[in-house]
């Protein structure tokens, strides 16, 4: 399987540099926008908690496959937001790739625009705040990064969404890596409901209420949810906004 593994890697790779340029890589990512967008309550005129779930295109040609994920949170009365997220590039000084910073949840990723996956807001939103933070300090990769099948960003805001299934996170099919979970073949979907079975996050099948129907085949994900068709590079097709997506600042 390792070899299978790396073979299968070594193509992706080829095909990705082969590839055009993603919209994202056109900029200097070291001075690409990290701009918000005005997807986030403000922390000064909102006081309820607010968790919020986004994703954008990462940089370059791996942008037209994939997406980068990370979860914000804002327990009652906060003055600031928290991001919860993984950087792989923090392998390189540190031993842990999980960050645990403020900022601003809907801040441009080095220039993609963010999108918003999921939020819930107000009372009972505390408790699942504090298991967030718990899950993001116990993620089980935390010392390893793989760009593809994982574990990557997409598996730790995936581990987040399993350990909070009340979040009804419904990620698409660009967050490749989302599907991987370690030497488990079988248990909850991404979401956190329902069934999966992964194979090392190269082959597998997730049914849930929340995730739908999706196969998965050497990371690329094939689908159907309530929020949409599921398909590799576009992520998602039509579909509806739940009304916790759709509700305004309170």
């Amino acid at each position: 399987m390792p070899r299978f593994r790396s073979a299968l890697f070594s193509f992706c790779l080829v095909v990705m540099a082969a590839l055009p340029a993603a919209p994202a890589a056109a900029a200097d990512w070291r001075t690409a926008s990290r701009e918000p967008m005005g997807l986030a309550p403000d922390p000064a005129q909102v006081k309820e908690a607010v968790v919020q779930v986004y994703g954008a295109r990462v940089v370059g040609a791996k942008g037209l496959f994939g997406v980068h994920t990370w979860v914000a949170a804002k327990p009652t009365g906060a003055p600031a937001w928290t991001i919860y997220e993984v950087v792989g590039w923090r392998l390189r000084w540190t031993d842990n790739v999980v960050v645990i910073r403020e900022g601003a949840p809907d801040a441009r990723w080095f220039g993609s625009v963010p999108e918003l996956y999921a939020q819930r807001r107000g009372e009972g939103v505390d408790a699942l705040i504090r298991r967030i933070d718990a899950a993001a300090r116990s993620y089980p990769y935390a010392g390893e990064y793989r760009l593809w099948p994982g574990p990557n960003s997409n598996t730790f805001t995936a581990w987040i969404s399993r350990a909070v299934p009340e979040l009804e996170l419904d990620l698409p099919a660009t967050a490749i890596g989302k599907d991987f979970t370690g030497t488990s073949l079988v248990g909850a979907a991404p979401s956190g409901h329902g069934f999966q079975f992964s194979l090392g996050g190269l082959l597998g099948l997730s049914v849930s209420p929340v995730d739908g129907l999706e196969f998965n085949l050497l990371g690329l994900n094939f689908g159907v949810s309530p929020l949409g068709l599921k398909l590799p590079f576009v992520g998602r097709i039509g579909g509806y906004k739940p009304p916790a997506l759709a509700e305004g600042p309170a």
